[in-house]
């Protein structure tokens, strides 16, 4: 297993893409940190994990609590001694109109998506500054690149996740610390499952490759970014949406 004495910390990994992640990297051989809101949901990805003979740690965190976050970075390292991986997934949307949209929802996704990027950013860092090895991902999204009509505070906060990503790239790689950037189009999850039969075919015009991932695709992307495989790439942003942006 390439990720044999591994430990991942992710974020928002209660389910959909999250949880994917999660799972993979713990086949990969890797203990697991996973935080999120959902209590219910978090128990049963545990569950789950340690049903393939890795261990896991569970906690409810709102990531854009920066002392939360921090106390979710000691944890993990109380329980597993260090943090190898860490993945940047929990996110959230509030769509609407620009000039219709209400302050309290461009301030929640921009708290949850971008600050709370960068809480376990920072939290994590300093382990991994002082053992000098370790991964970071950020879950960002194509829609950070082309921008997306009634979602100007999604967009915006995942063009942050991009920044912070390049930014942290340059800062820690002389520690032996590689931060990259995944954008997603769209995946299958539970958000695009809600949306209509015509909505779907209308999105599906835009995707060269005809077809919505699968968590799965984002999740063997995270595996390869946290592997020796890619020793040698660090502040990339790397599309994966069936080609629509190109």
């Amino acid at each position: 297993m390439i990720l044999s004495n591994k430990v991942a910390l992710i974020t928002g990994a209660a389910r959909g893409i999250g949880k994917e992640i999660a799972l993979t990297l713990a086949k990969e051989g890797a203990d697991i940190a996973i935080c999120d809101v959902n209590e219910e949901a978090l128990a049963q990805a545990k569950s789950e994990i340690e049903s393939g003979g890795r261990q896991c740690l569970t906690a409810s965190v709102d990531v854009s609590d920066t002392k939360a976050a921090e106390e979710m970075a000691n944890k993990t390292l109380d329980k597993f001694g260090k943090i190898d991986i860490l993945v940047n997934n929990a996110g959230i949307t509030r769509d609407g109109l620009l000039m219709r949209m209400k302050e309290e929802d461009w301030d929640a996704v921009l708290s949850v998506n971008l600050k709370g990027a960068f809480n376990f950013t920072k939290a994590v860092s300093r382990g991994m500054i002082k053992q000098r090895s370790g991964n970071i991902v950020n879950i960002a999204s194509i829609i950070g690149i082309m921008g997306n009509a009634g979602q100007a505070n999604y967009s915006a906060s995942k063009a942050g996740m991009i920044g912070l990503t390049k930014s942290a790239a340059k800062e820690l790689a002389q520690r032996g610390i590689r931060v990259n950037a995944i954008a997603p189009g769209f995946i299958k999850t539970p958000m695009t499952e809600k949306l209509t039969d015509e909505q779907t075919e209308m999105m599906l015009k835009l995707i060269p490759l005809a077809k919505l991932g699968e968590p799965a695709d984002v999740a063997k992307l995270v595996l390869f970014l946290v592997s020796d495989a890619s020793s040698y790439i660090t502040g990339e942003v790397i599309k994966i949406d069936g080609g629509m942006v190109m």
